[in-house]
């Protein structure tokens, strides 16, 4: 299944994609054509956790040695927008980039989880893209401010059920800024895969449902691009993020809008609780 979030003009509802329609959850017969709604986050995380240096050639691409641990850090969950929604330049900052990532969102409650038994905890994948920027995340060893700014969390278009999406480690990534190729990667060529990283994490901590974990990037980063920082991001920009079995996740880059808040969250998705 096709799970989602979505807008058909009366608020937040939960649905499923199904043929061209999005159907209500609690009420199948009301049907909706996918292009008459608006898809919002499908998933509204307590925990938005992401692992970075995952993929060797990104490793490689950023002079770095592979880790010796899996490395992650925490996206806070005021960053989490939709399908389509603006992503900021913020006013502090002018070095945006842009990290096209697939996401495991966790399904069941559950802690020290062995790795064989790991996919039974999963809920489904969706598309991220871990937007960074880089002048904040370089000034501390965490990274966590400069992955955590309002808007640098996208999320979408829907979650595909573990199920329908079948094995997540052979899955082509590819990110795309105003149409041109940066990144085209493979989910096999992970360091540590899905699997392991919940293993992982939950002999740290209990994972709940929506939790999401963002699982690496492959290389073709914007920062690296020469001649520096022509490869970053700029106001205009659009950056599609396309997965294998499961769409595509699409963002503009917009100035940041004096004054702005996010708003207070929704209750998650009664399919992630």
């Amino acid at each position: 299944m096709r799970l989602c979030r979505f807008d058909a003009g009366d608020g937040a509802q939960c649905g499923i994609v199904d043929d061209g329609y999005v159907v209500h959850r609690d009420n199948m017969a009301e049907r909706h054509a996918v292009a008459d709604v608006r898809f919002l986050a499908p998933v509204l995380p307590r925990k938005f956790l992401a692992i970075g240096l995952n993929y060797a050639d990104h490793i490689a691409e950023s002079g770095m040695e592979a880790p010796q641990f899996p490395v992650f850090f925490n996206k806070q969950i005021t960053c989490v927008v939709g399908p389509d929604d603006d992503v900021h330049m913020p006013a502090v900052s002018n070095l945006l980039d842009y990290e096209g990532e697939l996401a495991v969102v966790i399904g069941t409650r559950c802690r020290h989880v062995p790795e064989e038994r790991a996919h039974e905890v999963i809920a489904g994948y969706t598309i991220t893209n871990d937007v960074s920027v880089r002048d904040w995340q370089i000034r501390t060893p965490t990274m966590t401010m400069g992955k955590s700014f309002d808007t640098h969390g996208p999320l979408g278009p829907w979650v595909v059920t573990a199920d329908e999406l079948g094995d997540p480690h052979d899955l082509t990534l590819r990110t795309f800024v105003n149409g041109e190729l940066r990144q085209d990667g493979n989910t096999g060529e992970m360091i540590y895969n899905c699997y392991q990283q919940v293993a992982h994490l939950s002999e740290a901590f209990t994972l709940e449902p929506g939790d999401v974990i963002a699982t690496g990037t492959p290389a073709g980063i914007g920062a690296v691009r020469q001649p520096f920082p022509e490869g970053l991001l700029k106001v205009g920009d659009v950056i599609r993020i396309e997965i294998d079995g499961i769409g595509e996740l699409s963002n503009t880059v917009v100035e940041e809008p004096d004054g702005f808040v996010v708003a207070a969250n929704e209750e998650a998705p009664a399919w992630a609780s």
